[in-house]
């Protein structure tokens, strides 16, 4: 595909939560809770206020109409401040210090003082209706794409379940603090995009001070074609999918363009009205339609179009099915489809009788509760008549197979208002002066001095690198990279937990190395059994797996037993009984501990 030709242009947000003590507003802690231990939920409803302008934001009007419940898990963890009920402390200085240094290794330009905003969010995700941001540099570069802005911002809400009429939320998320980076519309390529991202992903874990895994950093990113649109992807959580997300969207656009010329050349048409065809459904074998509210919209000229494939594996009816989701119901049915689904080929005929469908026109059915089918299908309908323009500007939801669904409109430009319950904060001289770290390449080019390159730079950029550069200096550095990197995929690989795994108990095994109590082979087993015991202490592990103490009883009734040879081959009877000892603890003590103990004992026996 001829992206330059396509005008592609590609903006990135990158959302990465910081590592601090306590979240952004307030002083709650920032573990991950899990729901079950959820003391107290309550429950709130999106209401729609117009701007002192008289306007209305179309995205939360669309929410508003959908009507759904967002139902808060609260933890002994969170407090007043996240079920706003409480004003908000001031901001983390920690999480300010981060982002500073952060803003410094992509050279930006400094506001010089940092005010907090409100952002408008209506899906729920904040107790609050807003999240809170903070501008804190501007204006920066990375490999020839500009760096628009770095912002602080609290985090959002987790979602737990959502069913349709209700959401469900865990607020131990809610107020984390996060910093967003981005881009300006530079990047001409899926490929570009996933760099830039990578580059910038690995920056921001070069500070030693961000959160890992899943759910800590995620991708917002904004593409546009020629005679496209802007649409905005969010949530975009693993990397690897980043340019198909592009590649997928762009390929989305050019066939809504395609579908736009089919129908202007067909004098296509959407009509205006919502018909009520339950009765002709009465006595259907549908169990999808069966005793539900079933209504039904014409489109003409529409015929084999919503059908069309618009992206891999959804056509434009997903489109539209997308669309009646976020509004409460199961989806949609169409004619290009029927008849399908339980429904006959007689219903199909008597439904285009009843609208007035000819052979070149679409019928769009939804069934369900009465409301929510006329408010999505008026909605669709809005969506329908787009596809005479060409494409809406909106916010879509990464799938994990590089496509998107629909989410809502892109929200108004106008969403932000100043914050009055948090003081700004002036970055003076000393506040600025932070250290700028070392980058995970560079640190990877040091480490392959020791290591081969691939693992040289896996190790550089785990979050245990400080670990392994500690013990490097007393053990064999690829023994302290097998124990931080290769035995924990192994274990995985088996099933095992371990996620359990740490950085006390990973220090507890090469101090184990280190003190001669376990060898470098019995490692592996040493991290199992802390997977399974995470609380298990070395006494326990000893006695697992075999301690020093072990070999001497063993070695001196060994001794006593093999006395004849001993006194036959003197220190020669060393190296069979060396295979003895070793056959039994192999893996489990270092075999240089053995090799001393059993030359003692001989020695002691020839004497």
């Amino acid at each position: 595909m001829d992206y330059d030709s396509l005008g592609l242009m590609v903006g990135i947000e990158i959302h990465q939560q910081l590592d601090t003590k306590h979240k952004l507003f307030c002083y709650c802690p920032t573990p991950h809770k899990d729901i079950e231990e959820s003391n107290f939920e309550f429950f709130r409803y999106l209401r729609l206020k117009r701007s002192e302008m008289g306007e209305e934001d179309r995205a939360a009007k669309e929410e508003v109409e959908r009507s759904k419940k967002f139902i808060y898990k609260f933890y002994d963890t969170t407090c007043l401040v996240e079920a706003d009920e409480e004003p908000p402390r001031e901001i983390n200085k920690e999480a300010l210090r981060i982002a500073i240094q952060i803003a410094k290794m992509l050279n930006m330009e400094f506001v010089d003082e940092v005010h907090v905003m409100r952002k408008i969010v209506i899906d729920g995700s904040n107790t609050t209706g807003f999240q809170r941001t903070a501008l804190i540099a501007f204006d920066g570069v990375l490999d020839d794409v500009g760096i628009a802005t770095l912002c602080v911002e609290e985090e959002a809400c987790r979602k737990v379940e959502d069913k349709g009429d209700y959401v469900v939320y865990s607020l131990d998320r809610l107020g984390i603090p996060l910093v967003e980076i981005g881009t300006y519309p530079d990047i001409k390529s899926p490929k570009q995009a996933k760099e830039i991202a990578a580059k910038l992903g690995m920056i921001l874990r070069s500070t030693g001070k961000v959160k890992r895994g899943l759910g800590t950093i995620r991708q917002d990113v904004n593409i546009s074609i020629k005679d496209g649109a802007r649409v905005e992807i969010k949530g975009v959580q693993a990397l690897d999918i980043l340019d198909k997300i592009v590649e997928y969207e762009v390929v989305r656009q050019v066939n809504l363009l395609k579908i736009r010329d089919e129908l202007k050349k067909r004098n296509a048409s959407v009509v205006d009205r919502i018909f009520d065809v339950t009765d002709l459904f009465k006595n259907t074998k549908s169990k999808i339609l069966k005793n539900k509210t079933v209504k039904a919209i014409l489109l003409r000229g529409f015929g084999g179009v919503v059908g069309k494939e618009i992206q891999p594996n959804r056509r434009l009816g997903t489109e539209f099915a997308d669309i009646a989701k976020m509004f409460g119901l199961g989806g949609i049915f169409h004619t290009d489809e029927l008849p399908a689904y339980g429904i006959s080929e007689e219903e199909v005929k008597a439904l285009k009788e009843f609208v007035d469908a000819k052979e070149y026109d679409a019928v769009v059915m939804a069934a369900g509760d009465a409301l929510r089918v006329e408010r999505a299908l008026q909605r669709i309908i809005e969506r329908a008549k787009f596809c005479l323009i060409g494409v809406p500007e909106e916010t879509r939801k990464a799938n994990e197979d590089g496509t998107t669904s629909y989410l809502r409109p892109l929200p108004g430009a106008a969403r932000m208002y100043p914050e009055t319950d948090v003081p700004p904060v002036l970055l003076t001289k000393e506040f600025l002066d932070v250290e700028i770290p070392e980058l995970i390449v560079e640190r990877a080019k040091r480490y392959e001095k020791i290591l081969p390159k691939d693992l040289a730079y896996v190790i550089a950029d785990s979050e245990y690198y400080k670990l392994f550069e500690e013990f490097a200096e007393k053990i064999q550095p690829t023994v302290v990279a097998r124990v931080l990197h290769t035995i924990p995929s192994e274990l995985k690989k088996d099933g095992i937990n371990v996620e359990l795994l740490d950085e006390g108990k990973f220090r507890l095994a090469l101090e184990m190395i280190e003190k001669g109590e376990i060898a470098k082979e019995g490692a592996e087993e040493v991290l199992k059994i802390l997977c399974e015991n995470p609380n298990a202490t070395k006494e326990e592990i000893l006695n697992s797996i075999g301690k020093v103490s072990d070999v001497d009883s063993f070695i001196q009734e060994l001794v006593k037993q093999k006395g004849d040879l001993i006194k036959e081959k003197g220190e020669h009877a060393f190296k069979p009984l060396m295979g003895l000892v070793m056959k039994e603890f192999r893996g489990k003590v270092d075999g240089k501990i053995i090799a001393e103990k059993l030359k003692r004992a001989i020695e002691e026996k020839l004497s």
